[in-house]
């Protein structure tokens, strides 16, 4: 059983995203931060928009490649401004409560696990999150499009991770909360899915192999299926 990460697994308070990239433009910019913030955030919302937004998840790429999109004719410090950013997300990310409990209970039930998620942070960041949650072990497979050439819905990104686990997709179940990206783009690599509902997600027409209201129902779909 795979799972995406972001709405999925973790939860995080990223209503101030503008905040977030202060971090960096303080770095690059202390005297007038706050034009070079507004950069940033757009060119972020360009960086998604133009890979999964209105693309199939073709590319794929990191965070320095969106702070040197913007700052590289600054000269000035840009991997400075890379860990600023990064740490002030340390605050902000969280894991749902029951993350560990239902993992641990897939395992139980004989069933391996795996996470994907579409992210520009490294792999780093997300394994120290993972890890101080209690969730790493519990993930037998981990795969981050950072590291990757493209992004999910983009049929590779699913079958990095299962090639990862050594699995045939067929015998894969991806659990996600984005209805285009997780569960259209999984059905595409030839997964069953299982969509988280109620999230502030854009709509797409898909129709999952099942679907929950809380990340907690799932040990019971699993038990409905055996």
């Amino acid at each position: 059983m795979l799972f995406d990460w972001g709405g999925t697994l973790s939860t995080s308070n990223n209503d101030d995203l503008l905040g977030m990239w202060r971090h960096a433009a303080l770095v690059l910019a202390p005297a007038d931060p706050e034009p070079l913030a507004q950069r940033l955030l757009e060119a972020e919302h360009a960086w998604w928009d133009e890979r999964v937004g209105v693309g199939d998840g073709t590319g794929s790429g990191r965070t320095e490649d969106i702070i040197r999109s913007v700052a590289d004719d600054t000269h000035l410090d840009v991997l400075g401004a890379l860990a600023a950013y990064h740490g002030a997300w340390d605050a902000r990310v969280g894991h749902e409560d029951c993350a560990a409990e239902v993992l641990q209970g897939i395992r139980d039930r004989g069933w391996r696990t795996g996470l994907l998620s579409n992210t520009h942070w490294p792999r780093d960041q997300h394994e120290r999150w993972l890890s101080e949650a209690g969730l790493l072990g519990l993930l037998d497979a981990r795969v981050y499009t950072s590291d990757l050439r493209h992004m999910k819905p983009h049929a590779e990104a699913f079958l990095a991770l299962t090639s990862a686990l050594g699995v045939e997709p067929a015998q894969c179940v991806f659990v996600g909360d984005r209805p285009r990206d997780d569960i259209a783009g999984a059905q595409g690599a030839g997964l069953r899915t299982v969509l988280l509902t109620g999230r502030d997600v854009p709509a797409f027409d898909v129709v999952p192999d099942a679907a929950v209201p809380e990340l907690s129902d799932l040990p019971a779909v699993l038990d409905a299926w055996a």
